[in-house]
């Protein structure tokens, strides 16, 4: 479970950070309401604590109309990468809150809708002026009404009056690109607003959330700040005895492990469940297992009660080698890196073990209640994303397919062969709206076929695609066994006489097929039609992006000064394995 801290222990420790020595940093504003003392120290030290130096801004006592009206006020100079606006219900509705009854249907009907339009024009003067993405909360629903029970009676009462506010903003922001919604009202009702809301603090301080609940108020915030610089996880690596299921099948059996209706199978019946639910989202399973093979693939394959099957595991490891041997196995055929993967065992020496061996990997202590193990998985805000792409719901799905790719691989009697007979096609595309998440979401995450590891929110695509001296391009890659999806990216910076290669990626999923030879060839020749003399390129080494170091002199680019350039009275030369296709 979630245990916080208290609010002093985050004040405390942010006056230790030193968010020079983070390489990741951010900038967030803070604009409220009410007094929401303490969120920023708690904010900077949960960023420190997932290696991110964060600089806070706070808005003045309810002054969040002014900061965003007033194109010169110290918000906008602040220049937020993120901005939280966090409302409560009793500030918008005003005297209404307690008397929502003094004005009839009509007059509150309108009230609501000045109100929202009141709202849009906030985040669309802030979206104009600011890069800044902007996460704006909804409103809290009231328990409260002066009718008390006969108000579900009432049409249009004080609760749906709230209902229909946040149902209409969320609308709103549904089609603004860097805006979204936190879910305050979630918030409260998770935690009773009972617990949340104090009324010593209120009448103190205009403080509506308790200081016991700031710390789990900034938890749920730095979901989005893990989302944007594309730090969450993307691969869960699972033990099954006492796991997945309760007991150990190989001293109990097919039928005497716990899996089932009844208590206490029904707990990991859930848990499956749960697992199941992020597997669809695009999360990917893997299994790390000191067992008896046919044992354990039993169980998965034929107990009635099994929820997660074979299919939905992209990795299976289920031998009687340690788990760290096990674990560097399931990086490399997975080709993942180690801080994308969370790793769930009930045996404390093996979680020591991978925490000691692997820190990078994100290791939970999920106890040994299986009771517990739906609401920990739930609370653990590592797999959020600002945007789920169609790639991401399938990714499960490709990896199965990659499966069967290695397999073909070790049928043929050497690589050309196993590349002419994938029959890959490439089909290059310019950036669209559906593309642009996708592109944005590679940029920041891929890190070993990269060349200079830029990163891009979406917004910066945006721009690029609206300028037209950018070429945005992305690249689909299918072949016999499936659809690997969008799993290339190249921008291009045209000059009159020349093109500059700004971003050059190319997802690992797909390393060793020798398509990025295809995605390269592609741009030299769409310059070559558009009459440039040469290509430029930069290659900017990290820690991680090795295996794309010699790509640029491979292909016949030659350095000069900071650069490598192709001239393009060189020949261009296209792998006869690819089919390629632009549209």
């Amino acid at each position: 479970m979630n245990q916080e801290k208290k609010l002093s222990h985050y004040i405390s420790e942010a006056k230790l950070i030193d968010i020079n020595k983070y390489e990741k940093k951010l900038q967030i504003a803070i604009l409220g309401s009410f007094t929401l003392n303490g969120l920023a120290e708690v904010i900077q030290v949960k960023c420190s604590d997932i290696k991110v130096g964060c600089t806070t801004y706070v808005s003045n006592y309810n002054q969040y109309n002014q900061d965003i009206l007033n194109d010169s006020s110290d918000l906008y100079k602040f220049s937020p990468n993120i901005t939280f606006l966090i409302l409560d219900t009793q500030s918008i509705l005003g005297s209404l809150y307690y008397f929502p009854y003094s004005i009839d249907i009509t007059q509150r009907k309108k009230y609501v809708e000045e109100k929202l339009n009141n709202l849009k024009n906030l985040i669309n003067i802030f979206v104009k002026r600011s890069n800044s993405k902007l996460v704006i909360s909804n409103f809290v629903i009231p328990t409260y009404s002066p009718y008390g029970i006969y108000d579900s009676k009432i049409d249009y009462g004080i609760k749906e009056m709230i209902i229909d506010l946040n149902s209409k903003l969320n609308d709103y922001i549904k089609n603004q690109n860097s805006v979204y919604c936190y879910d305050l009202n979630g918030f409260v009702t998770t935690y009773g607003q009972n617990n949340v809301f104090d009324y010593h603090k209120y009448f103190f301080g205009d403080i509506k959330i308790a200081f016991d609940y700031i710390p789990s108020l900034a938890h749920d915030l730095i979901s989005y700040v893990k989302s944007i610089l594309s730090i969450n996880k993307k691969c869960i690596v699972l033990d099954l005895d006492d796991t997945l299921w309760g007991g150990i099948v190989g001293e109990d059996g097919f039928e005497g492990i716990k899996l089932g209706p009844t208590p206490p199978g029904n707990a990991y019946v859930e848990f499956q469940k749960r697992l199941l639910a992020l597997h669809q989202r695009g999360i990917i399973l893997a299994i790390n297992s000191k067992n008896n093979e046919q044992d354990a693939l039993d169980v998965i394959r034929k107990h009635p009660h099994m929820i997660l099957r074979e299919e939905h595991f992209a990795c299976m490891k289920i031998n009687w080698n340690d788990k760290l041997a096990n674990m560097k196995e399931i990086v490399n055929e997975l080709n993942i890196g180690l801080d994308s993967i969370m790793f769930i065992d009930d045996d404390p020496v093996n979680r020591e073990l991978i925490h000691t061996t692997l820190p990078q990997i994100l290791t939970i202590d999920i106890g040994n209640d299986p009771v517990n193990f739906v609401s920990i998985l739930m609370e653990m805000n590592d797999f959020d994303s600002l945007h789920i792409t169609d790639d991401d719901v399938r990714r499960g799905k490709m990896y199965l397919e990659d499966k069967n790719r290695k397999t073909f691989l070790g049928s043929v009697n050497n690589l050309d062969d196993f590349l002419k007979q994938l029959d890959i096609k490439i089909e290059i595309k310019n950036a669209d709206e559906f593309s642009i998440p996708r592109i944005s979401q590679l940029t920041l995450k891929t890190n070993q076929f990269n060349l200079t590891t830029k990163r891009y929110q979406e917004e910066d695509i945006r721009k690029f695609v609206n300028d037209k001296k950018m070429l945005v391009e992305c690249a689909q890659v299918k072949d016999k066994f499936g659809d690997n999806g969008i799993t290339c990216v190249s921008i291009v910076k045209k000059e009159d006489s020349e093109w500059i290669i700004d971003t050059f990626l190319m997802s690992c999923r797909i390393m060793g097929r020798r398509i990025e030879d295809g995605i390269l060839s592609s741009i030299l020749q769409r310059a070559k039609e558009e009459e440039i003399k040469k290509v430029k390129a930069s290659f900017i080494p990290t820690l991680k992006n090795q295996p794309i170091a010699n790509f640029l002199p491979d292909h016949g680019f030659v350095k000069e000064g900071d650069y490598w350039v192709f001239s393009l009275e060189n020949d261009i030369k296209t792998p006869k394995h690819l089919k390629i296709e632009r549209k």
